[in-house]
């Protein structure tokens, strides 16, 4: 008796315990496709900064989104895409990013990495390696990103 009912116990648990195992391995199958877009979505932002393409912006932003600048300045969307519409004062000569690392909390993500770039940014010309935080989060089924951070690379 003593036997079938430790038997019993233990099955029990394995059967009470299986939907748990199963919960978290869909949701680190569900956090790789998250960190595989905002990875995409980082990319493609480069993309975008090389081409002077604002239009991707307007999707990828959030319509609150603010960011603090290496430069020391604030930016909102408006602000971004106005600037990206001035071609004679902002232009991206060249960009590139690295060591992206994506963590992912439900709705929320925090993308790092690290970029290096040439570029003239308010008739200025800027050319240097930053560190960046982007904060997203999923609103209406897509990710945007609703908080951005760079700060320049000690040298």
């Amino acid at each position: 008796m003593k036997k079938s009912l430790t038997a019993f116990s233990l099955l029990l648990t394995m059967v009470g315990f299986t939907p748990v195992v199963a919960l978290a391995q869909s949701s680190t199958a569900s956090d790789s496709d998250v960190i595989a877009t905002i990875t995409k979505m980082e990319h493609d932002a480069v993309t975008a900064d090389l081409s002077g393409d604002h239009a991707f912006y307007q999707n990828y932003l959030a319509n609150d989104w603010s960011g603090g600048s290496s430069r020391g300045t604030r930016d909102s969307k408006p602000s971004i895409i106005a600037a990206m519409k001035d071609t004679q004062n902002n232009k991206t000569t060249s960009e590139s990013i690295g060591d992206v690392k994506v963590r992912v909390y439900g709705d929320v993500a925090i993308a790092e990495y690290q970029s290096t770039y040439d570029a003239m940014i308010r008739g200025k010309r800027y050319a240097r390696t930053i560190i960046t935080t982007d904060t997203f989060l999923q609103q209406d089924g897509a990710w945007k990103q609703i908080a951005s951070h760079s700060s320049q690379v000690a040298k």
